[in-house]
């Protein structure tokens, strides 16, 4: 718990605003729920346990948030460009990463504001991925 002084405001982060990990576990499990029945998506993944992927987006968005910084600790600088970099991310595989995560995003059923801040950014990740016309 953090100590509030006098004179200072205590603001939460929008990790703890939504739920912190428990919340960001649930989206990332759903999504990968999806992605595991979806072809086109499946495919760039080239691991057969989908489980480390799954670790890996949950740490990075917790940390995004406002979570524990335990994807930098671990992995070191995001650099999701370049990590995706040897995949081919066209627009299919953008609209279909998008439709998992709105389902995800939808069962967490979020304050309007906060599920409207998530989506944006969710929106914006995804096309700052493409990197293969069409």
């Amino acid at each position: 718990m953090k100590e509030i002084r006098r004179g200072e405001l205590q603001t939460q982060t929008f990790y703890e605003q939504v739920g912190g990990e428990p919340t960001f576990r649930k989206l990332v499990h759903r999504f990968y729920e999806g992605v595991a029945e979806d072809p086109a998506l499946r495919a760039m993944y080239p691991e057969e346990d989908l489980g480390p992927a799954e670790e890996r987006l949950t740490l990075f968005l917790m940390q995004y948030w406002g979570g524990p910084r335990t994807y930098s600790d671990e992995r070191g600088h995001p650099r999701l460009r370049m990590r995706h970099a040897p995949f081919q991310v066209d627009r299919a595989a953008h609209d279909a990463w998008l439709k998992h995560m709105r389902t995800a995003v939808d069962e967490l059923e979020l304050a309007p504001e906060h599920e409207q801040q998530l989506w944006d950014y969710l929106v914006y990740a995804a096309a700052s991925m493409l990197n293969t016309p069409g």
